[in-house]
């Protein structure tokens, strides 16, 4: 799993300044580090064990070309390959035309500054080379976004399909069976209506998946995005309800707000939500689930259901273990380890509460309607 927090995405940007003078170091620091957070190092070697520490929360290499042992063209290349986010700032004092011509081809420099360095030209390289290291980190999310997605989709569809694999593999030896009792063609049919159950959720999950990619295209054209209301009802629509879970259904929308970021993967989040909480409700007498959508501090989804609540073993490493309780129907409890990750992809959370009944809360960055 890529660690996809970035200090980027909370406007800080992260400098790394590599100088062998000393003095110079420091004059670097008092000059910016008000506006973002500045480290140092002295020599090429320093900035890699610099970067390898901190991996992905370096958003600015500037670097000096002259320097002992590897110069800055040298560092640059090794960052280029190995970081390829960062964006890269060289220093000279020395009119080399050839080498920086090469250096600036070759894609490894950013900008370069010469020495004696001018403070507003300094600010200026670093506003927009900030904005570069932000539109970087902004598309790392989203592959990163991607990948999560993909694996999370996978793992669902991968649970009903195993089910009816099982399931049909029963039927098979039933019928197989020629002295089949009346308890046992009844045990063939509940195993067909699981088949079909589950093989309309992997189509409707399929489906709400392909609308909301599609849904995500057409507003960011327009720079809009879906609001969570136009999230949970595309999801209600497309999900494969019976007439009973309908009627079990309520929405409460106390303050709207637009899921601007991947609202794609939001909808898979809440389909996978509100599959376990059809299955937590299956033999309850009087089923009720209920999606809030809320600011209480931040945006919020909530999806509460009244069943019998996780079992506080299971719930403790709900998020951090595979755990299940539906390993009979396939289950690899994988599921709310890739909502939290989706969730946190872009900045959200995910938090779980079960006592009488279970509500788990989406937790949104601050997107509300204006």
């Amino acid at each position: 799993m890529k660690n996809l927090e970035h200090p980027t995405a909370t406007g800080i940007v992260t400098i790394l300044y590599v100088d062998d003078e000393a003095m110079t170091r420091k004059y670097f620091h008092r000059s910016f580090g008000a506006d973002y957070e500045v480290l140092t190092a002295p020599d090429a070697d320093s900035a890699i064990g610099i970067l390898r520490d901190k991996n992905s929360q370096v958003g600015i290499v500037v670097t000096d070309y002259r320097m002992p042992g590897r110069d800055g063209g040298d560092l640059l290349r090794q960052i280029a390959l190995e970081f390829p986010h960062t964006v890269r700032i060289l220093v000279t004092a020395y009119a080399d035309r050839e080498v920086l011509l090469d250096t600036v081809n070759a894609g490894e420099v950013f900008r370069i500054l010469e020495k004696p360095l001018d403070l507003g030209e300094i600010k200026n390289a670093l506003r927009l080379a900030s904005e570069l290291s932000r539109e970087r980190c902004a598309r790392l999310q989203r592959l990163g976004a991607i990948d999560e997605t993909l694996s999370f989709l996978a793992h669902e569809l991968n649970t009903p399909l195993a089910a009816i694999i099982n399931f049909s593999r029963g039927v098979r030896h039933r019928v197989a069976d020629t002295s089949v009792s009346p308890l046992q063609q009844a045990e063939i049919g509940n195993a067909a209506l699981a088949m079909d159950d589950n093989a309309r959720y992997c189509l409707s999950l399929l489906s709400s998946f392909v609308e909301s990619v599609q849904c995500a295209g057409a507003s960011s054209a327009h720079q809009a995005g879906s609001t969570a209301k136009q999230v949970i009802l595309s999801l209600l629509d497309a999900y494969p309800l019976t007439a009973a879970q309908w009627a079990s259904i309520r929405i409460d929308i106390r303050e709207d707000f637009r899921i601007v970021a991947l609202p794609n993967c939001v909808a898979l989040v809440l389909s996978s939500l509100l599959n376990n909480a059809l299955r937590a409700l299956q033999d309850q007498p009087a089923p009720s689930i209920c999606f809030t959508v809320l600011v209480e501090g931040n945006p919020q989804i909530r999806i509460a259901d009244n069943g019998p609540g996780i079992p506080p073993e299971i719930l403790d490493r709900l998020m951090v273990d595979p755990v299940t309780t539906h390993a009979d129907a396939g289950g690899k409890g994988w599921g709310m380890i890739f909502c939290k990750r989706i969730m946190q992809s872009f900045g959200g959370g995910i938090l779980v509460h079960s006592a009488a009944g279970t509500t788990v809360t989406l937790n949104f960055p601050d997107m509300k309607l204006g």
